[in-house]
């Protein structure tokens, strides 16, 4: 027979009881499971599995589904947004139950029930939360893990404003990392065109590629830290010294960071190897 905190585990760990009605689960059933430790009462109607998120279970206390950088957590999504306060999407109507929190609200329309909200709206929360670069960066993380379909990027497009929908069309869904849909999308803005992706024989696959001659790598937390890793980045770019190319490689610092520092080396760079031709 299957248990409340069965289903709600099944169910992302955080449900309301009407689900577990719809699987023959009883109040009485409920109730019984509360009293055993195996599932959490969070408010009338709201059940958790002791495991559950906290974050999910605040969302759920304040009377929602969460959202934001919690929830792009939660999905595996990059995101350049601090996880700080609890940002609850409580859909077009619902009532907010006040817990001593200090939760942030999205009321947008649609019925958000409790859990984590879908990813589509997440997205549409953060440009909103976080504005455009966190967007782009979580967007294009999404893309490349494929976890959002054709529709729904339509559907994020046309509920930004008109003036961030450029966003959604240069997205791309080969970025490695929110570190690489940074830096391609500042260089855009300032009118540098990068080639993405870029295998070079002899060396392997690149980040980006700028004029035929210069390799930008963008390296994320943890990525490149080992010894093994470390060696292997250096022999890439000796092997890409011996072809003509230059190498410049940021990490996440430096590009969330010191920005101004980043665009500095790759302009002079540009203006150096220009001046070669």
């Amino acid at each position: 027979m299957l248990s409340a905190a069965s289903v709600t585990a099944h169910h992302g760990g955080v449900v309301r009881g009407t689900l577990l009605g719809r699987y023959g689960i009883t109040r009485r059933m409920r109730a019984d499971e509360v009293d055993r430790g195996a599932l959490v009462r969070i408010r009338p109607g709201v059940f958790a599995v002791p495991t559950a998120d906290p974050q999910l279970v605040e969302a759920a206390a304040h009377g929602g589904a969460l959202t934001c950088a919690h929830a792009l957590r939660l999905y595996g999504i990059w995101t350049l947004i601090p996880a700080d306060a609890v940002h609850v999407w409580l859909g077009a109507r619902g009532r907010a139950h006040h817990h001593g929190c200090g939760c942030v609200v999205h009321r947008d329309a649609g019925v958000a029930g409790v859990g984590l909200a879908p990813l589509e709206e997440v997205l549409v929360h953060v440009h909103r939360c976080g504005g455009e670069e966190a967007f782009f960066a979580a967007l294009e993380s999404a893309l490349a893990q494929r976890k959002i379909t054709s529709a729904a990027r339509r559907r994020i497009r046309a509920r930004l404003p008109a003036r961030a929908r450029w966003l959604v069309d240069f997205a791309r869904s080969d970025a490695d990392s929110g570190l690489e849909s940074l830096l391609r999308l500042r260089l855009h803005l300032r009118g540098i065109r990068l080639d993405c992706q870029v295998r070079i024989r002899g060396v392997g696959r690149v980040d980006f590629v700028l004029d035929g001659l210069l390799i930008l790598e963008a390296d994320g937390k943890g990525n490149h830290d080992s010894p093994e890793k470390r060696h292997r980045d250096l022999m890439r770019d000796a092997l890409a010294s011996a072809l003509g190319y230059e190498t410049l490689r940021f990490d996440y610092a430096q590009i969330v960071h010191s920005w101004p520092v980043v665009e500095a080396a790759v302009l002079a760079a540009i203006a150096r190897l220009r001046e070669r031709d």
